[in-house]
């Protein structure tokens, strides 16, 4: 930096504090900042990252390693005072891990050097370099990440909000912090009758995870004695709602599944996307567009639509579909090139999981990095993603694939065929991915398949 440009902004720096003391001798903040460092008043930073999720996170504290970043540099915008392990859901619905002890505070992960903004992101402004936060103030930058997440949309289903929170129903989700709980003492409530369990149509974080919840479910009605395949005599009965034509989006392990789905013998309602709880009816569209499906049910699980935040699909930054807009490569703008997305939030055309995360974060940050010094980006993203399927208790099926829905597999090297079911991938998703979640990911040191990183 030239010394001019230092001595300008260190003297705007130093009026700045001396103006507020003056004018606030006493002065306090509803969320504490986890930077001691006073700002300047332009609120000026080389990167602004929105979001404080699984990207936002993993993101910042990469740059953060790389050394080529002070105090302050680096700022994270999130309103959320909770940060959510939200693979673990899966296993709080059937049973086998607390909701709470899967959170942390938002505020505990981030690293001291980062300056933290705990409010929301209300406009985004990328022809000045500038975004405006909930509270009316403005942030610009020289680098944008947009990691914000996508919206689980609960009302987007009628009636489901009103069933989730009633205590009485038997209707259920995984996908939220306050709907999560509900989903186990549901299933061990339920002694005989229909049970429906739904995915929909469109964009959904884990894929997966409509599933994942069934099969845990299944297993604990059949080690009940309430559940026998092709049974006619079963107590329980089970059907798998789906907007999808098939039971995954990728070809292997979708074969995979439904054979599994013929062999405990759950009913595939294919093409069928819920659109109301009413009462215990559960009312579905069909592709064709012509009259609605109604199925009764006595449990039923629900996964809602989910869509792009507001302040991003309203945004110059947003595709047609709402998501912002990068190459699916580099991950850097198709418009804006200083402007960067991963995660959920982005246009990236693969599954939202946080085992994407790992390997969009170290491609993002390593374009950035060149971008700020001058350099071409490197296209070196390859779509891969990863979803751990729970198939019972005890097994997960552990797909790994990446662009095109080509299986890209870690632990083919040693022989295994991961479309098979087995005990050691479900001790990876239930013991090992939350404790190296926070140990490691959140902190930026883990790259997945690579493993620790630097």
């Amino acid at each position: 930096m030239a010394p001019s440009r230092l001595f300008t902004r260190q003297t705007a720096k130093a009026l700045a504090v001396a103006k507020q003391t003056l004018n606030h001798p006493t002065t306090y903040r509803t969320f504490a900042s986890v930077s001691s460092s006073p700002v300047s008043p332009a609120r000026n930073h080389k990167v602004v990252v929105v979001g404080g999720g699984s990207a936002g996170l993993t993101i910042s504290h990469q740059l953060l390693r790389t050394g080529k970043f002070s105090q302050d540099d680096i700022a994270v915008v999130d309103p959320a005072e909770w940060h959510h392990y939200q693979p673990g859901w899966t296993l709080v619905g059937g049973g086998l891990k607390d909701k709470h002890e899967l959170k942390r505070p938002l505020q505990s992960l981030v690293d001291p050097k980062l300056k933290f903004y705990p409010d929301s992101l209300a406009i985004f402004t990328p022809e000045d370099n500038t975004v405006t936060l909930g509270n009316g103030s403005k942030l610009t930058y020289d680098q944008l990440v947009v990691a914000p997440g996508i919206k689980v949309d609960l009302a987007s289903i009628k009636g489901l909000p009103e069933a989730v929170s009633d205590a009485e129903s038997n209707v259920s989700c995984i996908y939220t912090f306050d709907t999560v709980g509900k989903v186990f003492p549901t299933v061990q409530r339920l002694r005989a009758g229909q049970a429906i369990f739904t995915q929909p149509a469109g964009v959904v974080k884990c894929a997966g995870a409509p599933q994942k919840i069934m099969w845990l479910a299944l297993d604990h009605w059949k080690r009940a004695g309430l559940y026998k395949a092709h049974d006619d005599a079963s107590p329980v009965k089970i059907a798998f709602a789906t907007g999808l034509p098939v039971m995954f989006g990728v070809p292997k392990y979708s074969a995979a599944l439904e054979a599994l789905r013929q062999e405990r013998g759950v009913e595939g309602l294919f093409g069928h996307d819920l659109v109301e709880v009413d009462g215990n009816t559960a009312v579905f569209a069909r592709p064709d567009g012509k009259d609605k499906v109604r199925r009764p049910f006595d449990l039923m699980h629900v996964v809602p639509k989910m869509d792009a935040h507001a302040f991003v699909k309203n945004s110059p930054l947003a595709n047609e579909a709402g998501f912002v807009d990068v190459d699916d490569a580099t991950l850097r703008h198709k418009k804006f090139a200083n402007v960067w997305s991963a995660g959920d939030a982005s246009s990236l055309p693969t599954s939202k999981t946080a085992a994407a995360i790992t390997a969009q974060a170290p491609v993002l940050v390593g374009n950035l990095v060149k971008a700020m010094e001058g350099g071409e980006s490197r296209p070196a993203y390859d779509g891969y993603t990863s979803c751990p399927l729970l198939t019972e208790y005890g097994k997960v099926m552990l797909a790994e694939f990446k662009y095109g829905g080509v299986p890209q597999e870690t632990f083919s090297r040693v022989g295994w065929d991961q479309a098979t079911p087995r005990r050691a991938f479900y001790h990876l998703k239930k013991d090992f991915f939350p404790w190296v979640y926070y140990k490691s990911m959140v902190k930026g040191t883990w790259g997945g398949p690579k493993g620790w990183i630097n």
